[in-house]
């Protein structure tokens, strides 16, 4: 597979690379380690994603270049942790005359010539890697910062299951190319402006348990977000709250889109697949983490997730034992 990614690399010209809207640290990580990848190789390479970078992440190199709006054609374009074509934006597939598909997500939609798709990957960005060092070439500092970033973002500052060995190798790798990790872990977490921390003191108040102590859901109005001038990026990581407490095996976010229509976001600690719920919301995702939209008020939809995860959870124990 990984050769011919490389033999598609050596016989085009122009690429495209995007990953999927409203980009977390591997995605956008991810696309910058193959945009220098690329351009290193002397290809014609742009960088996109269709609601820009975050301001968390332009401590990234690259990320001035990249673009939220597509001109000009491509011979290929790289679509990177999407797992849906549609979630890297419309015209892609237009825009290029083949699409290669690099993604770590399980069900992961099979829409590229080539579909370069490894579940059990600790991110993409640990697929990138693979890719830039089978091509012989010695990875740089800029593509090294930006491979380390993506893992270090996907696997929870490395407290995920999915900080397997070779995201451990990766990492120490990329440290040994000069990465130095406390500037990458400042402009991830220690960075944070103060519109987000006013947030999260509102976003808190709402903190709800279920009776049985096993979910909790937090919820992030539209109301909150004005009037504390936060943006969607803001309530990055604020799902870790819930998540942490004790009991709680299954923490939920609902972020309001508009009047009625709410984000979800799941993060399992392994008990409940939550990537299996996602799907049946028509979302997608992880055994640990998924995400999905739902129509409803904030306390319909929060009762509906706690019945059918306690369904979920009881049918895991049931099977069992």
């Amino acid at each position: 597979m990984i050769q011919a990614i490389l033999k598609k690399i050596d016989q085009s010209r122009r690429f495209l690379v995007a990953s999927h809207e409203n980009p977390d640290g591997d995605a956008l990580a991810s696309t910058l380690a193959l945009y220098h990848g690329l351009r290193e190789r002397g290809k014609e390479v742009v960088a996109f994603n269709v609601d820009g970078v975050p301001d968390s992440f332009r401590f990234l190199p690259g990320s001035e270049a990249v673009v939220d709006s597509l001109h000009g054609f491509f011979d290929v374009g790289f679509i990177l942790d999407a797992g849906e074509l549609r979630r890297a934006g419309s015209g892609i597939q237009t825009a290029c005359r083949s699409l290669i598909n690099i993604d770590h997500h399980p069900h992961s939609e099979f829409f590229g010539e080539i579909n370069y798709v490894d579940e059990k990957a600790s991110a993409t960005g640990a697929l990138i890697y693979r890719l830039l060092k089978a091509s012989g070439r010695e990875i740089s500092f800029a593509s090294a910062i930006c491979i380390y970033a993506a893992i270090l973002s996907d696997t929870g500052s490395f407290r995920y299951s999915n900080a397997d060995p070779e995201a451990f190798r990766i990492a120490s790798e990329m440290v040994e190319r000069g990465v130095k990790t406390w500037d990458v872990a400042a402009g991830l977490y220690e960075s944070q402006g103060i519109e987000r921390l006013r947030l999260l003191s509102r976003v808190l108040e709402t903190l709800t348990v279920s009776d049985c102590r096993r979910f909790a859901a937090i919820t992030i109005s539209g109301k909150m977000m004005r009037d504390t001038g936060a943006r969607p990026e803001d309530t990055d990581g604020f799902i870790n709250y819930p998540r942490s407490i004790r009991e709680v095996e299954v923490a939920v976010s609902l972020r309001e889109l508009e009047d009625k229509r709410f984000k979800i976001s799941f993060r399992s600690k392994g008990a409940v697949d939550v990537g299996d719920l996602a799907r049946n919301l028509g979302g997608g995702g992880h055994h640990n983490a998924a995400g999905a939209v739902m129509e409803g008020t904030s306390v319909n939809i929060c009762n509906q997730l706690f019945k059918r995860l306690e369904e979920l959870l009881t049918k895991k124990q049931w099977t069992e034992s």
